[in-house]
């Protein structure tokens, strides 16, 4: 297996490369279009953007210069908070689509939940997926509680949860909850936006491996069975972050890395933005 060939099975039948490239804050055009390049160079196929990101277009003209056959790679966006509603959420996603000069999506997330469209912006994914624009449905920062609401009145359910999850926020019960209801996991901010890279038992596994911190930690997510979307504009990083199929982590190892989770949490807290409608001031 490599990054090109570790793909992970979604409850609608349809399969999604496991280890992917976020390209959150990269705004940029040619530095955008650069990343994009080498990413798939080096084997990395799925490609994860939002309209928050307001990076949407430079990804299409990414995707247009790499002059691929559109089944060769994977494209993720979420529609953000200021276009949650049922007419909303349909127009804002026929807008992303124009940016990307794409015809469909492969997933379609909601950014995060808010209280306010919860249920008409669900339908809205629904109805998009059965018009043929989005290939899957998920969701992004939805806790538990957030899903089983959903099920109330979801004529179907999120094949992905995209969350913060590194080694500090671990979120083993909602791997857990996710799993058992075939929701696949994807972890943002996998390496906790390069805050973990001092931590002294990470290092120490680095070291034994000759690998560095960042390989060390998405190895640990490789094992973890989720799926996980480091980002980088730097191309000898983006080389490294995809090199983690050639070692693996022992038990003890995997153990060591669980010790290391306070569940701290480096953005919002879903439930907040939930009742605020918005991501607040953090």
């Amino acid at each position: 297996m490599d990054i090109s060939t570790n793909l992970i099975p979604l409850a609608d039948g349809n399969q999604m490369p496991a280890h992917g490239f976020g390209v959150y804050k990269i705004t940029d055009d040619q530095e955008l279009i650069k990343a994009v390049t080498h990413a798939y160079q080096v084997g990395y196929r799925l490609f994860d953007t939002a309209q928050m990101y307001e990076n949407e277009a430079a990804l299409g003209k990414a995707l247009k210069e790499l002059n691929q056959p559109r089944d060769n790679y994977f494209i993720t966006t979420k529609v953000a908070e200021k276009n949650q509603g049922y007419d909303q959420a349909i127009a804002s996603v026929k807008e992303s689509l124009a940016r990307l000069q794409l015809d469909y999506v492969d997933l379609l997330l909601v950014h995060w939940p808010v209280n306010e469209h919860f249920f008409a912006t669900w339908r809205a994914f629904e109805d998009l997926k059965k018009a043929g624009l989005t290939k899957s449905i998920g969701v992004s920062n939805y806790s538990m509680i957030h899903l089983q609401y959903l099920a109330t009145q979801a004529r179907e359910m999120p094949v992905v949860d995209q969350l913060e999850r590194h080694p500090w926020l671990q979120e083993t019960p909602m791997i857990k909850y996710n799993q058992e209801h075939q929701i696949v996991t994807q972890a943002w901010a996998p390496l906790g936006r390069g805050q973990l890279m001092e931590e002294p038992v990470l290092k120490q596994i680095a070291d034994h491996y000759d690998r560095s911190v960042a390989q060390v930690i998405l190895r640990w997510h490789l094992q973890s069975g989720i799926s996980f979307i480091p980002k980088s504009v730097h191309e000898a990083r983006i080389s490294q972050n995809a090199a983690i199929y050639d070692f693996s982590l022992t038990d003890e190892e995997m153990a060591l890395i669980a010790s290391l989770d306070k569940n701290h949490r480096l953005s919002q807290e879903p439930e907040l933005v939930y009742e605020f409608n918005q991501q607040y001031p953090h």
